[in-house]
This record gives C-alpha cells, structure tokens and sequence, in this order.
C-alpha cells in the first residue's frame, strides 16, 4: 500500500509538472462573438453607493457589466467590417465610400480550466476600426486609438478559472476617422488568446533578422524579449535553432538569464549562417528560426520565426540593389479592402491579391497608409513581394510613438519589408517642425531596426530650406515628376524614389468618357491635374538611373475617396484592377513595361459597337512590348507601325463588325498576338474559380469569377445581366462585386435560407467570394443564374485540414459576478435587513465565488448581491444554482425565504426563484458547522 501511494503521488507529481511547464497556447478568437450595431448608453450612476462602486475595477456597467443581456444579439465570427453591411448612402461620407459607420459593440464569453492557473494570459486585436475600449470582467483593459494597430493586452491577472465565466466587451467608435478612404467598421482583423508558461517570450519578441557582414559572411544577430508574469525569480536557458526549407539545422546558438519576478529582459544571441539561399522576389527561399525557453530540460515555451537572407541599398546615383544586382522597384500603392468583404478581407484573398500584382509584373507593395494585416506579411514573404511598410499617424508623441515601435517590432523579420515610411503628404512637411517631427520618428525606427532606411512620402516643399526630405534616409516623391532632375541635381547624395505616381483614371471595359453616365475612357488620358498616365509616369522613372524605382497609384480600386465624379460613383477609379482585381488596359501597359522577358501584347477596346458606329473612326491601341505591331482588320492589312516602348502604338480604325488583329515582331520575327472580335448576345454563364478546392478549418475564402458567353463561348465584354446566386454545401457566400464604381447594390450575402443573393454583371464580368465552413465534408456547389441565359454551376471540392486550435464555445449562461461579503459574527445575521450604503462600503468586502471563507464554530456570514436575468425570466421566473454551496445555509431574494440547506457538505444546490420585472436582491446566509470552511465554492447561476 505504501509503495502504491507513492505510485500515485509521482502520478500527480508528474502532471502538475506537465500544467506548469505547458508550452504556449495560440487560440484563434474569431468564432461565437456577439454583435449589436448601434451605440448602448451606460446608465445615469445616481446615490452615493452606486457613485462608489462605479468607481471600483471591476464594476462596469451597462454593454461592458459581465452581466449584459447580450441574448438577442446577433451572433457573428470575426473578421467583421459592419460598414460594408451597410447600404449605400448619399448623405454619408464619400471619403468613406458613401457608408454609414457609427458605433458597435461586441461581446465574448468564455472558460478557462482551473488546470491553467498560473499560466500568463494575452488577448490579441489584431485590428479594429476605428477607435475602441475594451473591457474584461467588466474591468477597462485598454483603449484604443488607432484603427490599424494591434492591442495586446495581458489579462493573467483578470482571468476566472473552472465554472467562473469571463466576458470581454468591446464597444467600437467607428465615427472617428483616420483616413480619407473607406476604413471600415469593427473588429477587422483576427483575433487570439495566447496561453502561456509564466516565463515566456513577449509578444515580437523575436529579432532575427540577418545581415551580411563586411568579409561577405552572414549572422543572425538575434535578440529575445523575455518576461516572467510568475511569483519567483527564474533561471531559463534561451535556445535558437535556424532551419532551411528541408528543416535541416544550420545554426544554433544559446544564452543563459535570470528573470526576476514580473520583470523583463532581452538577450542577444548570435548565429553565423555559411552560403545561405537568398531571398528575393523571384526566388522567396525562408528560413526557420525556433526558439525555445527551457528550465532546466524542460521546454517551457517555443516560438516559431520566418526569416529572409537578402541585402538593400539605394544609391543616390544608380538606384535600388537587391542582393547587390540593381534592380528598379515597379511597386503599386494600395489600400486594403476588397469588393464584398471591405477591410474584413480572409487570408487567402491577400494570396490572391499579390498573385495578380505579380502577374503584372510588379515587385513591390506600399502599405498604404497604414500598417497592414500581418498574415498579408506572411504572403508577401512566402511570395516575394518587397513591401514599402508604412506608419499611420505623424506624431513623435508618446502615444504615437508607441505605435510606431509597434509596427517596427512586428513587422521587422520580414524579409520582405525594404523601407519604413513614416508619413504620408503632411501638411508640415515643408516646415522646421515636420522636419523636426521625421528626425525624432526615424530615432525612435532605428533604435529598433538599422537594416532598412526610413522614408516619408513628400508631395511638395522639397526645395524649401529647412524640410523633412533632410531628415529622411530615402527620399519619396509623390507626384511631381518634373522636380526630379532639379531635386537630384541640388542634392547629389540623396537617394531618391517614387513614392506614389500615377493617378490615372480609368473604368474596366468603358471607352467612352461621359459625365453624364458618370464613365471613363480605359485609353490612360484621363488624369487630375496633380497625376500622370501610366505611360508617363513610367517614363520618368524608367529614363533615370538615379531614381530607385515607383510605386503607381493604385494597384487596385477601393471604396470610398471617388474620383473624378462624386456621386453616384462610390469607389475610385485609380487602380490598375478594378476593386475585384479584374484587370483594366493599364494591367496590360503595366505588363509590356515591367515584365521584361516575356512577349506582351493586348489589343483594346472590345469589339462590340453598336450599329449605328458602323464606318465611325475607333481609337485602337496595341498594349505591347514588341518593337513592332500589323494590325487587321477581317484579315486585311490596316497598317505596321513600330512601337514606342512608353506610349505604346495608336490607330484610328473605322468600325467594321468582325475580327481586329494584331501581330507582334521583334528583329522581324513575330512573337506576339491579340485579337477582339464581335460577338453574339450572350447566351450562357461560365464560373472560373480561382483554384479547385477550399479548406474546411472555416476561414479560409475563394474567388469565383462570373462571366458571360455567345453562342460560340466568346466572352461578351458588354453584358450587364442581372445575377442570382445560390450556395449548396457547409458554405457561405462572404461577398459580390463586379468591379462597377457605379452600382449601389449590397456587397454582403446576408439573407435568409434558400433566398438568392444577387447582383449584376459589370462589362461582361462579376465576382462571387465563397467560405467553408469549419469542418465542412460537403463540396460547395454554386449555381449562377440570369433571365434568359443558359445557368451555370461550379463545384468546389472541400479539402479537409486540421482545425485551426480555438478559444471553445459554450451555451451562454448568465452567472452572477459581484458579490459582497459580510464579516463573520457569533450570532445568526438578519438577511431580510437592508444594507446602507455607508455599512456596504465600509463593513463589507467584495469576494469571488469559488473562494470559502474560515469561520470558527458555528459563525454565521452573508454573502450580498444583485442580479437581473433574461427577459424572459423575469416573466416567467427561474432557477438559481449555486455550485458547490457548502456549509447550512439559507437562500433569500427579495427578503424572502426561497430555500434552506440543511446540510454542511459541498453539494451543488437549487432554489426557484419568482417573477419580478426588476433587480433582485439575493442573500446568501451561511452558518458553519463547527469551525469550517465555508461559502459560494462555484459559480452561481441563472437558468429558466
């Protein structure tokens, strides 16, 4: 027997050990969350009690108390963007894409096992739009200011274990802006609840990012944040393993620290790495970088870092070096919202994105402006895409530059991030402030990062005395291409870019430039008076060897910021692809400049004029990087004209329905063709998704492209049918566009089951966003109809993968949180006497449940509180459960007996309790049997 009890106690031993030494924990806190549109208003605090307690932590009241009905709401998973919900409005803000934002509220509840005391606690935001204060445990946790930056907040000291429920409430100000374009409206982005040991590594904690040296060799010079949450002092050991794309070790390196308790540190390691693979835009290699915490053998917690090996330089003469070859950055601009979804964009719709940026030949991306998503980071590492990563607000005050760190800490291992801006057009950019301002922002850069030069996007003031381009590493030019040669020549030493040119107005498949329709021509003429063609603004970066290279406005169209027209048009008309990443004729310019060896050539506009232009002069152009193109028209010879490699070639052809040809030569060979021919009425649909299959762990997206066909299976570029979509299968319709500045239809799919959702065809094109649904086994099955066309049905296999680890769901309960506690007393207290608000604020403590309280022989004590459950509760009356209610005791409400427990022992305990349309006052009187531990041993909760 002896033997078998120190068996069991190496048993328990053995696992405490397991609970203390538990590696992180990363949960995804995007399910189950729920969502009230509209602002809730706290109560009028009147009486000195409610005064004093409205004070106190943990005392919230109204949408942020723990006990909110929050029943009735709508129960939603996040990301979320409410404003794309929204429907269009004229007398909203056009800067924000004519949407309505106002306030919204969310709310969260959830458990954490009593196994997990001890353990240290983060909630991560990811984003949210725009200004927020979040609460836990009806405690104020945080505030946030700025729409794009992360909150991380440690909540160890909050968090309630086992029965004990807790909440996080979230009330979003989305009326604040912090753009001129369309920014949203909630919790935007992902996100968690970080578990982990203790002693841990802080959030981007990790700096690996490697440098070549002088003699040529490479190092990681690492450095690793540490934190202790804990009680004691802790002696760990910190580990870093670099691994190659086969996870083959490369290097390693380790380094010894003491932790004092609620204290952090830093230690710097160094790994050399011998003739690492590069990483550059076309060939993205990565490496691994483990760290692991460890005391004594045992891993206590482990982080996971990408890494990149490359070189940067910009030189004042001859421009950007990757890697030590020059190379000329041919970058867009972009926001970050997408047709359907807004700014609550799925992970694979940045794949996908970046994807199409590549096959136009760009290499580079500016966050504009404001940091980005980080799983966008992530693909632009995976797929070599260079990243200008920008700051959103120009401010060098402690709030702001506490943002600033932000961005650079979590965004500094990415290998694709080359330059850090620290502003966009300011209006004291030209003035000893500003450049004041820039030289204190770079500071605060390169205390954390010396490996890539900061930046500010300049729109004007470069030539005045004093302003910020003199404070910068990198100077950007927005616009103002004529200035280049004269700022260059001024200032010889100064690298220089384009940080953002272009502003060329064009609508997908429109050749026509009508105000009255509200269209623009896709011929790269129209611009404002600050912008440049596409052609242009080439040109002037192209011919310069000193300029490092562009960044166009805008890869993409977005909502909000409508230009040139206001209303009715509710997006812009900049990008290079419409808002659904179809592409417009400056994809196809873009490409004949950029995509240097492979044969370009693209023929506009379409060829599907009405009768009456018959024998009328069309502008044609070959969009093209041949030296030479023949066009024909229904085989016959119009002309050969050779090729400029900026402006591209023009005709003027006179409109015959049939076949336009172009043919493409280089050295007289021909290389390239394009054609457009008329077409019939469409007849059919045809779906082209934009890959196979969808996972099924829930997030994960995928395009459908709609387009229309004739009878021969031509595309018809000029159908506008009207379309109805239905889902089959564990799926959702997240989102349609078509790419359309003009139409005013809803975004969103939100309707109810076996409703269509619709929307029409834009130029001959639309696009539907589809959504699995976590661990959906049934293939989506998308069916598009239109009146008087042929249906058609694409059906998208669900591959199944591994869930993607979750905080759990459970059947909201309403428990009853705050609880007095009065002091123990020889003789049996009175529950039916009121309690003043002197007596409760000076004689009475606040207790948690599941905490008992010593008593001597046969004392008496009461706990206190009030409580007001569901509406239908309070009509039909309820039950109360108190959990692990141990010692005699006597349950009132309202100062009246509703149940008497007879017994002392631990047992969970119900009582009935009436209708009463108003707050319920609840003692608990509890006596001792003997000296005992005695009280509320588990949560107190209400049920129907």
């Amino acid at each position: 027997m002896k033997y078998k009890n120190q068996f069991y106690a190496l048993i328990v031993l053995f696992l405490l050990s397991k609970m203390a030494f538990a590696q992180r924990e990363t949960l995804s806190f995007d399910k189950g969350w729920q969502f009230h549109l509209g602002d809730i208003p706290f109560p009028i605090i009147t009486g000195h009690g409610n005064s004093y307690m409205n004070a106190k932590a943990g005392q919230a009241s109204g949408g942020a108390a723990p006990g909110f009905d929050d029943k009735n709401w709508r129960t939603l998973n996040l990301p979320h963007d409410w404003a794309i919900e929204n429907p269009i409005d004229s007398s909203a803000n056009l800067s924000q894409g004519y949407r309505n934002r106002g306030f919204g509220w969310y709310r969260r509840k959830f458990k954490i096992d009593a196994a997990d005391r001890g353990k240290h606690f983060e909630i991560q935001f990811d984003g949210i739009a725009t200004n927020a204060t979040i609460w836990v445990n009806g405690t104020i946790v945080h505030r946030n200011w700025c729409g794009y930056t992360s909150s991380y907040i440690d909540i160890t000291s909050l968090v309630q274990y086992d029965d004990n429920i807790n909440t996080i409430a979230v009330r979003v100000d989305a009326n604040q802006m912090e753009g001129w374009w369309y920014e949203g409206a909630g919790i935007y982005r992902h996100t968690w609840l970080i578990k982990r040991n203790a002693i841990h590594i802080s959030t981007d904690g990790v700096f690996a990012n490697p440098i070549k040296l002088a003699d040529g060799s490479w190092q990681i010079p690492a450095e690793v944040s540490l934190a202790n949450s804990g009680k004691n002092a802790v002696d760990v050991s910190i580990e870093m393993t670099v691994f190659d794309k086969q996870h083959k070790a490369v290097a390693n390196s380790t380094s010894r620290q003491n932790i004092k308790a609620l204290d952090e540190k830093v230690s710097k390691l160094n790994l050399p790495i011998s003739n690492p693979k590069l990483w550059s835009f076309d060939e993205p290699n990565l490496y691994t970088v483990e760290t692991k915490i460890l005391q004594g053998d045992t891993i206590i917690d482990k982080v996971t870092t990408k890494c990149g090996f490359r070189t940067l330089r910009f030189d004042a003469n001859t421009g950007f070096y990757l890697n030590d070859k020059p190379v000329k950055i041919k970058g867009t601009c972009n926001h970050q919202d997408h047709a359907g979804v807004g700014v609550a964009v799925p992970n694979a719709l940045w794949k996908f994105r970046i994807e199409k940026l590549k096959e136009m030949g760009s290499n580079a991306y500016r966050c504009s402006h404001n940091p980005p998503a980080k799983e966008f980071l992530d693909a632009c590492d995976s797929l070599g895409m260079m990243v200008m990563d920008e700051n959103r607000n120009f401010n060098p005050t402690p709030e702001y530059v506490r943002q600033l760190e932000w961005l650079v800490r979590r965004d500094r291992n990415h290998p694709s991030v080359i330059l850090w801006s620290v502003f966009n057009e300011e209006p004291m950019q030209a003035s000893e402030q500003g450049y004041e301002m820039v030289r204190r922002m770079s500071e605060v850069v390169k205390k954390l990062d010396t490996t890539r030069p900061v930046t500010a996007a300049m729109n004007w003031g470069m030539f005045a005395p004093i302003n910020v381009s003199l404070a910068v590493d990198l100077v950007g030019f927005n616009y103002n291409p004529q200035d280049f040669e004269a700022y260059h020549k001024q200032h010889p030493t100064f690298p220089l870019t384009s940080s953002e040119d272009g502003s060329t107005f064009m609508m997908r498949g429109e050749y026509v430039t009508d105000r009255k329709k509200a269209t623009i021509d896709s011929y790269d003429t129209q611009v404002p008076g600050h912008g440049i063609n596409n052609r242009d603004g080439w040109k002037a970066v192209d011919t310069k060897p000193y300029m490092a290279g562009c960044f166009v406005w805008t890869g993409f169209d977005y909502h909000g910021e409508p230009a040139p027209y206001e209303w009715p048009a509710a997006s812009s008309n900049f990008g290079i692809m419409d808002i659904c990443g179809f592409p417009k004729s400056a994809f196809y310019i873009r490409q004949a400049q950029w995509l240097e060896n492979k044969n370009i050539l693209e023929l506009i506009p379409h060829w599907n004029w009405p009768a009456d232009s018959i024998g009328k002069p069309i502008k044609v152009m070959a969009l093209t990087n041949a030296e030479s193109i023949k066009l024909f028209l229904n085989g016959k010879l119009i002309s050969e004209k050779p090729v400029d490699k900026y402006e591209m070639v023009t005709w003027m052809v006179p409109y015959q329905p049939g076949k336009l040809e172009a043919i493409g030569y280089k050295s007289g060979k021909k290389v390239s063709a394009s054609f457009v021919e008329t077409t019939g009425d469409a007849v059919s649909l045809q779906l082209i998704p934009d890959r196979k299959s969808i996972d099924n762990n829930g997030t994960d997206a995928i395009t459908v492209t709609v387009k229309a066909l004739d009878a021969k299976g031509r595309a018809v570029p000029t159908a506008n049918s009207q379309l109805d979509f239905k889902l089959k299968g564990d799926g959702e319709i997240i989102g349609l566009g078509n790419g359309n500045p003009n139409d005013h239809d809803g975004e969103k799919a939100i309707m109810p089951e076996n409703r269509l959702a619709s929307r029409k065809l834009y130029n001959g094109l639309a696009q539907v966003i589809l959504q699995a649904k976590g661990g959906a086994v049934n293939p989506l099955q998308l069916t598009v109809k239109a009146t008087g066309l042929k249906s058609a049905t694409a059906s998208i296999i669900i591959d199944k993968v591994q869930p993607i680890p979750s905080v759990p769901l459970f059947v909201s309960e309403l428990n009853i949180e705050k609880w007095t506690l009065s002091k123990p007393s020889a003789t049996r207290l009175d529950p039916t006497k009121e309690i003043t608000d002197f007596e409760r604020n000076n004689n009475w403590m606040s207790v948690k449940t599941g905490e008992l309280q010593q008593l001597a022989n046969n004392q008496y004590i009461i706990y206190n509180a009030s409580f007001k459950p569901y509406p239908s509760q309070q009509t039909n009356g309820g039950q109360l459960i108190l959990k692990n209610l141990t010692g005699k005791a006597e349950i009132w409400i309202n100062r009246k007996l509703v149940g008497t427990k007879a017994t002392a022992k631990a047992e969970d305990f119900v009582v009935k309790f009436p209708a009463y349309e108003w707050l319920y006052d609840l003692n608990v009187l509890i006596q001792a049997d003997g000296a005992q531990k005695v009280g509320l041993g588990g949560a107190v909760k209400i049920v129907d």
